[in-house]
């Protein structure tokens, strides 16, 4: 049983709250598929917390704060230039180089039997966006799909749902917050921790449930019979926006933009 996080983009007060329900449920194994930081108030907290995770990969916020920022709008690019500062000034030496190094040492992707796991695509880790509507991409879907064994968790979009081969997507709330994998090739958009952009401004994240485990029923869903396959809950979670939105406006170098979407989950 597996929780897989994404794009964090420091946003303390969502992953604490995810980070307790987690743990509400008695999950010790955490995947985390990238942008820890930027955008928002508190990247030194949250890569200390993501830090003792099993699994933390690299994301395209996590490497502009590494390198230059490539293809940010001007928003993204002040964000990721002061979350450096940040990183640089915040805490004694030790702390600012264990922070540095394990940003420095985080893969691109990670392979685990039949599971692959990217913050982008399979195609290009680190900054491919998979959106919806490229199902209807045909070219594009049937190159990602080539180059997944059978599944793929992904993140970046910060749009949760469920892409099959045969190009189909499934939010969510289509398929009732479950779902549960046959023989078809299938990528699982885990969605956004900490900046949630599908109109619902709770935290989103996925778990992940082995043959023979039960997944919890949402009140009002008939109980399937149980089976031997993989099966994906998604989650979703409250959390003090409110705090994070003063937080946001109360840095000059953080646009009121990044605090007003969090309320609308845009």
């Amino acid at each position: 049983m597996k929780a897989i996080i994404s794009d964090i983009h420091g946003n303390l007060e969502a992953l604490e709250a995810v980070l307790a329900d987690i743990k509400q449920q008695g999950i010790t194994e955490i995947y985390c598929l990238g942008d820890i930081i930027g955008y928002g108030p508190n990247p030194r907290e949250c890569i200390d917390r993501v830090a003792n995770t099993k699994l933390c990969l690299l994301g395209n916020h996590d490497q502009g704060a590494l390198f230059d920022p490539e293809g940010f709008n001007p928003g993204a690019e002040r964000a990721i230039f002061w979350t450096r500062d940040q990183l640089e000034k915040g805490g004694d030496a030790q702390s600012k180089q264990r922070r540095w190094d394990f940003l420095c040492e985080l893969p691109r992707m990670h392979r685990e039997g039949k599971f692959l796991f990217v913050h982008g695509s399979a195609r290009n880790p680190l900054n491919e966006y998979v959106f919806p509507e490229d199902i209807y991409n045909q070219r594009k879907m049937e190159r990602i799909f080539s180059l997944v064994e059978q599944y793929c968790f992904q993140g970046h979009t910060h749009v949760p749902g469920v892409f099959t081969a045969s190009l189909k997507f499934f939010r969510p709330e289509d398929i009732d917050f479950r779902y549960e994998y046959g023989d078809e090739k299938v990528l699982v958009n885990v969605g956004s921790v900490g900046q949630p952009r599908n109109g619902d401004w709770r935290s989103s994240y996925v778990v992940l449930y082995g043959p023979g485990e039960a997944p919890p029923v949402p009140e009002g869903v008939t109980p399937t019979p149980p089976s031997n396959g993989w099966k994906i809950v998604f989650r979703r979670v409250e959390y003090d926006i409110e705090t994070v939105v003063k937080k946001i406006y109360d840095i000059p170098e953080l646009d009121n933009f990044l605090g007003d979407r969090l309320r609308d989950g845009r």
